[in-house]
């Protein structure tokens, strides 16, 4: 009797050790298939750009192709709902900006919790905003911008990829800081806003670097000032917001990141941080980086995590005072 019941023992003890086993094995060997990455914006856009740039290189990496899945919609809502509702294994990835933020804060759809829902991976890059002006409009400088329009409010009119982005959220901060009125003309996306300005439709559109750069040095539109703390290398000429508006902290840049569901294994976490870090000095991504006019970023989750905490609140007090409200 004693002899059975040490070998059942035994056995026990053996099926259990060869069960963790196999668990290290499978975390271990994360990934054995296809990541899929979801992108709240349409393909061909300045955040689809930098999302199949990082799939590229993650891809390389990973030895699994990473493939980016365009969801837009609801203001980034659409994307982020499906991320959040998605396995927690490390097989779906959210490549977010700031609409993921601005969605849930903006859109009374919203059934996510961008901080509650999401584990964070990693900030990927950030990209500074430019006010892009038709030059038909008569100023030359964001100075002669911003005195049309106070000498007659809502004369003057901007784009914006669609309401509650951070270009919308970008004019009505300083709408609200300068004490002038603009108005707010939405478009679906990037791409149609950037058309109607061009042909001269609208006025003005506050876009990122990449996306306005051709059409500036074709001079099809005026550069008025960039969302950077620093001039651009890019645009040398063209001043930062903080030196036309007079505004010391003002800094507009589009940022990018990874998140996942909550739940996800924290070693498939750290791994796809890993991945993202070696990336951002991979000295041939960096490059087409630069050219794009885009920041390596990089760090820690937790970093990232605090990050998103930070700005949440930042976006939430520009949309009380300026007063928008919930779409």
């Amino acid at each position: 009797m004693t002899r059975t019941l040490t070998r059942l023992a035994a056995s026990f003890v053996a099926g259990a050790a060869l069960l963790s086993m196999n668990g290290v094995q499978a975390q271990g060997g994360y990934p054995n298939k296809p990541i899929r990455m979801l992108v709240a914006f349409p393909a061909g856009g300045p955040t689809d750009v930098n999302a199949r740039l990082f799939a590229q290189y993650m891809t390389d990496k990973l030895g699994q192709p990473v493939v980016v899945d365009n969801r837009p919609g609801a203001g980034g809502n659409v994307a982020s709902t499906a991320a959040a509702s998605a396995p927690k294994d490390g097989y779906t990835l959210l490549y977010n900006t700031s609409s993921f933020l601005l969605g849930a804060l903006m859109y009374k759809s919203a059934t996510h919790d961008p901080l509650k829902d999401f584990a964070t991976v990693a900030r990927t890059v950030g990209v500074p905003l430019v006010v892009a002006m038709h030059p038909k409009v008569p100023a030359s400088s964001m100075q002669e911008f911003i005195a049309l329009a106070k000498k007659s409010p809502g004369s003057m009119n901007y784009a914006s990829s669609g309401a509650g982005t951070i270009d919308h959220l970008a004019f009505a901060m300083l709408e609200a800081q300068l004490g002038m009125k603009l108005t707010h003309i939405p478009y679906k996306g990037t791409a149609p806003a950037l058309t109607d300005l061009v042909g001269g439709q609208t006025q003005t559109f506050m876009t990122t670097l990449n996306t306005v750069l051709p059409f500036v040095q074709n001079r099809q539109l005026t550069a008025l000032a960039v969302g950077s703390k620093v001039r651009s290398p890019l645009l040398p000429h063209v001043p930062t917001l903080a030196e036309s508006t007079g505004i010391a902290s003002v800094e507009l840049t589009a940022w990018n990141g990874i998140v996942v569901p909550t739940g996800t294994p924290k070693e498939v976490i750290e791994r796809l941080n890993q991945v993202v870090n070696e990336t951002l000095k991979d000295p041939e991504f960096l490059k087409k980086l630069e050219a794009n006019g885009a920041e390596p970023y990089g760090g820690t989750p937790a970093a990232y995590g605090k990050f998103l905490a930070e700005e949440q609140g930042r976006f939430a007090k520009i949309i009380s005072e300026a007063g928008l409200e919930r779409q």
